[in-house]
């Protein structure tokens, strides 16, 4: 019970983790490889704001949500619509995006160490809660409510609402949401900024229990990746379900094999899905 209840919990983080890439490449067709970098930004505010003012790292994810979105959407519209607009096709969109990205990560980084060069990590919700017979922290067990809400309320915008309906029709061809009168640069930056504050209050939860340093994105943005893959490009419903698959496994690995070795058994699972299923758990497969 002790394995399926961390894994579940860590699984919950991952997939506030995946979330907001698997919007800006599952619709905005944009590989942002600055997606942990992002998120290591959101919880450097939240410490910043805990350790000045001492205000509850929940309140502050509101701000940092507004923050998330705003500059997400003002990346996409000055920065990436030039190369979504001069790319041929599909393939050069990923190339150049994922060289803009990477640039930017490198940004990002630059800014996080001239701020705070250390590691940095609070004390927020750090009591113990009894859990169905085990004992979990009361941090991580918030982390992953709000996994939950915002993952059900990304379902429910993207399947009942109609600007959701138009992100999800640009998810599956851009080209004849555009024939529809979708006007797909106004939808793919939505759904960019939306994947930009998404990637912000996952940084803002993973902060209350996990220490962290300016460098620390690139793994986040791996794991995100292996994530969106196995769990199917533009499926947020796969995305919640894979995260949960990756948490499990890596809680059972660590706890009866070796925990050094929970980033190898992700790795393990990516490559199986490329091999196997490489259009993900619940992608199409390419006509």
């Amino acid at each position: 019970m002790d394995i399926v209840i961390s894994g579940l919990l860590l699984g919950g983080s991952y997939a506030l983790i995946a979330m907001g890439l698997n919007l800006q490449y599952g619709v905005a067709r944009i590989m942002n490889l600055a997606n942990g970098e992002l998120l290591v930004l959101g919880a450097l505010a939240a410490f910043w704001v805990f350790t000045t003012t001492g205000m509850s790292p929940l309140v502050t994810l509101f701000a940092v949500a507004i923050l998330g979105f705003a500059g997400s959407w003002a990346v996409y519209r000055v920065f990436l619509v030039p190369l979504v607009r001069r790319s041929a096709n599909q393939g050069q969109l990923e190339v150049d995006s994922i060289l803009a990205t990477f640039g930017m990560s490198f940004f990002l980084v630059g800014v996080m160490v001239s701020i705070h060069s250390e590691y940095f990590t609070y004390s927020f919700l750090a009591s113990p809660v009894a859990l169905l017979g085990t004992t979990v922290a009361l941090n991580r067990l918030v982390a992953f409510c709000f996994a939950v809400l915002i993952g059900g309320g990304l379902y429910l915008w993207l399947n009942r609402t109609r600007a959701g309906l138009a992100v999800r029709a640009v998810a599956v061809s851009p080209e004849a949401a555009g024939l529809v009168g979708i006007n797909v640069d106004r939808v793919s930056a939505l759904a960019f900024a939306v994947g930009g504050m998404v990637t912000g209050v996952a940084g803002v939860l993973v902060s209350t229990f996990i220490t962290l340093d300016a460098s620390v994105g690139v793994i986040f943005t791996m794991k995100a990746l292996i994530i969106v893959i196995m769990g199917g490009v533009g499926d947020i419903r796969g995305s919640i379900i894979a995260a949960l698959i990756l948490g499990m496994v890596e809680s059972a690995v660590a706890t009866l094999i070796d925990p050094g070795l929970t980033l190898a058994s992700a790795y393990l699972i990516f490559l199986l899905i490329l091999l196997f299923r490489p259009q993900g758990l619940f992608g199409r497969r390419a006509a």
